[in-house]
């Protein structure tokens, strides 16, 4: 895994660790802009890239990242070598715990502003029960365009907000929006993912049609990433075939999830042991197995 040293004249240089001696980090989740737009590794360790606009999410999570004490963070434009099948496929394969593992996971949000001249509405206060007032919160100016960010709708930016224990989120700006305990009715109203799951419920605990649904909107540039970007959210590893197709790609992650709940590789199949009060001896086959616990949920969490 490399990462982003953060260095005393405010610069940041490339480092690499091996195994599981790794500092503590922060890592970022944006959404892409234009490919010549974004930083790359060749560019970094060619010492070139400033100019590109997507430098300022680079110094972005830096900055944000001294100021929570942390000398370290991952970005994945200029952290993964892309020119590097192998270490691609690597990485995709390990995103999910490189998140996880983060101390801090900022969100970028490149298209919310807090310093739009657009208000929100506010109701005339003559229609304002005075008995409630005190209790009355003004709704933020940039709360339309955050639930209307587009980072809600792309597939990677997924299991970038399920899998870290604290995710922040920014505007544009750089300013604090909240984070994802405090924005969480929010959140689950833009997404419907279960409130359990924003909260750290482990994913094992939901049914696969229901995280399934979680990305049924979302959208990736390449049409396999639809199906590789949920590899984490079923603890999965598989190679990647870039040129597959979408159907392909997706048939395989189903054949490797059935496997994982036939055969115990996935946590996924805990849920029988620790959760469930229903007999699985009516089921006549392996594939009913399979298919039963692609639709039960077991809700252990509060």
């Amino acid at each position: 895994m490399r990462l982003l040293r953060i260095e005393e004249d405010g610069e940041f240089t490339l480092v690499e660790y091996v195994g599981r001696d790794i500092p503590r980090y922060a890592i970022l989740s944006h959404t892409w802009g234009a490919d010549h737009e974004e930083v790359s590794f060749k560019d970094l360790t060619e010492g070139v890239g400033k100019s590109k606009k997507g430098y300022r999410k680079i110094k972005f999570c830096g900055r944000q990242a001294s100021k929570d004490g942390l000398q370290y963070f991952w970005v994945d434009t200029c952290c993964i070598d892309k020119l590097s099948s192998a270490e691609l496929s690597e990485a995709i394969n390990s995103m999910y715990q490189w998140y996880n593992r983060a101390d801090k996971c900022y969100a970028y949000l490149t298209d919310v502003s807090t310093k739009s001249s657009e208000k929100a509405p506010l109701p005339h206060i003559k229609d304002i029960d005075p008995d409630i007032e005190s209790d009355w919160i003004i709704p933020h100016a940039w709360d339309v365009a955050f639930q209307q960010s587009r980072w809600f709708s792309r597939g990677w930016t997924l299991q970038e907000l399920l899998a870290p224990s604290y995710v922040d989120f920014f505007s544009e700006e750089g300013d604090f929006l909240g984070d994802k305990i405090s924005l969480v009715d929010s959140i689950h109203s833009i997404t419907g993912i279960a409130v359990q799951a924003l909260q750290g419920c482990p994913l094992f605990q939901f049914s696969v049609d229901e995280r399934m649904s979680w990305a049924e909107t979302r959208e990736t540039k390449r049409e396999e990433d639809a199906a590789y970007c949920l590899l984490g959210l079923f603890d999965i590893h598989m190679p990647l075939i870039y040129g597959e197709g979408e159907e392909k790609a997706k048939a395989r992650l189903h054949k490797k999830i059935n496997k994982a709940l036939l055969y115990g590789q996935g946590k996924t199949i805990e849920k029988i042991i620790i959760g469930s009060t229903r007999s699985l001896s009516g089921l006549p086959d392996s594939y009913a197995v399979s298919e039963y616990l692609f639709q039960t949920s077991f809700q252990i969490c509060p």
